[in-house]
């Protein structure tokens, strides 16, 4: 018998470091606002009183990187718009993580040519892609969802 069962009924708590420190990643992850094209339409809904991003602890889209530790990066990637994504990337802190919403931040989407990216996972490490053209709030969140669920299992990095 594990000191759960012994000590369930008095209200105590137990876990590990790991845990704890997973559980207030996800539920406090501050995403910032990279809409650049129609998916940030469907990004701006996601954030309305009918769906709701308050529940997973994402009260504002931020608009600085310095305060945020979620990218959404919500439509087609400009060449000349990816240096500037990279350089907001750099700026956030660590632990960082991007959603990439919608079919052109995915695979440059039905823009198959030189002044669109291919994919912005050529520039900044990709969590979780979002499907559509341009996919719906509900998309969104079953992303965001996905993403709480990868965090939670991730492993703390050893001191340094």
């Amino acid at each position: 018998m594990g000191i759960e069962q012994k000590t369930a009924n008095m209200g105590v708590v137990t876990t590990t470091l790991e845990q704890a420190i997973n559980w207030s990643r996800t539920n406090s992850m501050w995403p910032m606002l990279f809409g650049l094209a129609c998916c940030a339409i469907e990004m701006m809904g996601a954030q309305s009183p009918s769906y709701d991003m308050s529940r997973f602890g994402m009260e504002l889209m931020r608009a600085s990187p310095r305060q945020s530790d979620l990218m959404i990066v919500a439509g087609r990637v400009s060449q000349k718009m990816a240096p500037v994504l990279r350089n907001l990337y750099d700026m956030m802190p660590d632990p960082k993580w991007v959603i990439a919403m919608g079919d052109c931040a995915a695979c440059g989407g039905v823009f198959n040519n030189y002044a669109v990216l291919q994919g912005v996972d050529e520039i900044v490490p990709v969590d979780v892609y979002v499907a559509g053209c341009p996919p719906r709030p509900e998309g969104l969140i079953n992303g965001v969802i996905l993403l709480h669920k990868k965090v939670s299992a991730e492993k703390l990095a050893a001191w340094k």
